[in-house]
């Protein structure tokens, strides 16, 4: 791994990349040949002095920018008085955060356990559900990304399920309800998502054992490709479940807390989960999750001996930031700043699309956006290339973008700025997306 081909390596920086090679486990995808040294609002800044536009808040969880002045005062004033304490042990950030977590939520969401990270989260409500309905089959979709550990891992298709041996029993996946590559056509050749359903479930009653507990499922899945299901599908999903017997857990690590320009994403739907999952945008950057859910199965649970104790559980600290997250939401109104800022980069995306014939879809909701790139049968390049190449052209130009590969799919381009960006910002980084898009595609025909 070495800095960009235009910035000539310091002698440092070598000893860095070293380091790196010698001492860093390598977990995903390559890392990004920049050392990055601080990150003020949509920017980050690297060593050399490098100023990059961050187009994914961060892994998505920096809604409020990085350093937003009133998270960084929070930490500061509470890290000095309460930071952790012994599991069993609660203090006022996290019973306020639960009690506020509840009014932001329809009923009957009123009870919240506060953890580090999606997955643990997504973990903590599979076991509950299983706990609660004495069953083990989990459902999700075929493109879904739910975590790295366990049950979260079993729930998860999107990518690493190769070389780990079995995952958890009772793990059934359902296709995705795909608008722009549809699998079930009606006369028109547009989704039958109904259709789509019904068979899946028809597959899902074949493979049960009769032990199906919960549905876990993203309302517009990210690492899936930011494919959002049509209007009317998680309330047709949740009539599914609630005929078997199941939970309907709704993993909203992504789009909660105003990113989809209201505060959850379900709420378009007109629908409740029994079990709702939040990380990522609750801590604005900082290891915050939670599960949220009634009254009714959190006292069910308990009865059972519901069991998920672990060290960081109820931490005060991030509470406290959980608690200073909501107070800016909720203060500059940021889920309607989310829908304005929304339909500004979407048109901006649409423009885009208008202009280079190898966008072949934009979509999403709010400050979650995606474009799909779908090279022209034959291309020189494959979708996966195209992408790496626009990837790496944009970084250069200073644009970060994160871009998902998977099988049968065009790459897809994640465009998930901060709430709190400005329309300046958002024009930049649509205008240095276009300028790579356009010089990467010329490079290929002129190539070609």
């Amino acid at each position: 791994m070495s800095p960009i081909a235009s910035d000539p390596p310091l002698a440092s920086d070598a000893a860095f990349w070293s380091d790196v090679d010698k001492h860093v486990i390598r977990y995903g995808a390559p890392f990004v040949p920049e050392i990055i040294a601080r990150a003020e609002g949509s920017f980050v800044y690297t060593e050399r002095g490098r100023k990059i536009l961050d187009f994914t808040s961060g892994q998505m969880s920096s809604i409020l920018g990085h350093s937003h002045p009133e998270i960084v005062a929070t930490v500061r004033r509470q890290v000095a008085g309460l930071d952790h304490l012994y599991s069993g042990m609660l203090s006022r950030p996290v019973v306020e955060l639960s009690r506020r977590l509840a009014e932001t939520l329809p009923a009957p969401l009123t009870k919240s356990l506060l953890l580090s990270t999606g997955a643990e989260s997504n973990e903590a409500a599979i076991r509950m559900a299983k706990l609660v309905t004495g069953k083990h089959e989990i459902v999700s979709f075929a493109r879904s990304w739910h975590g790295m550990t366990q049950a979260a891992a079993g729930a998860t298709y999107s990518s690493g399920r190769r070389g780990y041996g079995p995952a958890a029993p009772g793990n059934i996946p359902i296709p995705v309800p795909y608008e722009y590559r549809p699998d079930f056509v009606d006369a028109a050749g547009r989704l039958d998502w109904r259709r789509q359903l019904d068979v899946a479930f028809g597959l899902v009653d074949a493979q049960s054992t009769g032990n199906l507990a919960a549905c876990i499922v993203e309302p517009i899945l990210s690492s899936g490709g930011v494919i959002e299901p049509p209007l009317g599908y998680l309330a047709a999903l949740k009539r599914k479940c609630a005929e078997r017997g199941m939970l309907l857990i709704l993993d909203e690590a992504q789009t909660g807390l105003c990113r989809t320009g209201t505060w959850y994403a379900f709420q378009r739907d007109g629908v409740v989960p029994d079990i709702l999952t939040l990380s990522k945008t609750l801590g604005a950057g900082l290891p915050l999750a939670a599960v949220v859910t009634s009254a009714e199965i959190e006292q069910a649970a308990a009865e059972r001996g519901f069991l998920f104790f672990t060290t960081h559980v109820s931490d005060p600290l991030v509470a406290a930031v959980g608690n200073t997250v909501l107070d800016v939401l909720e203060r500059d109104a940021l889920d309607a700043r989310a829908a304005e800022l929304g339909a500004f980069l979407r048109a901006g995306l649409l423009s885009i699309q208008h202009r280079h014939a190898v966008v072949g879809d934009v979509r999403g909701r709010g400050l979650l956006q995606g474009i799909e790139l779908a090279p022209a049968p034959g291309a020189e390049e494959s979708s996966d290339e195209l992408g790496a190449a626009i990837t790496r052209r944009c970084l250069e130009l200073g644009l970060h973008m994160n871009i998902v590969q998977l099988p049968g799919i065009g790459g897809t381009f994640r465009i998930a700025p901060t709430l709190t960006s400005t329309e300046a910002e958002i024009t930049l980084g649509l205008e240095m997306l276009d300028q790579a898009i356009g010089e990467v595609v010329a490079r290929t025909h002129l190539a070609a």
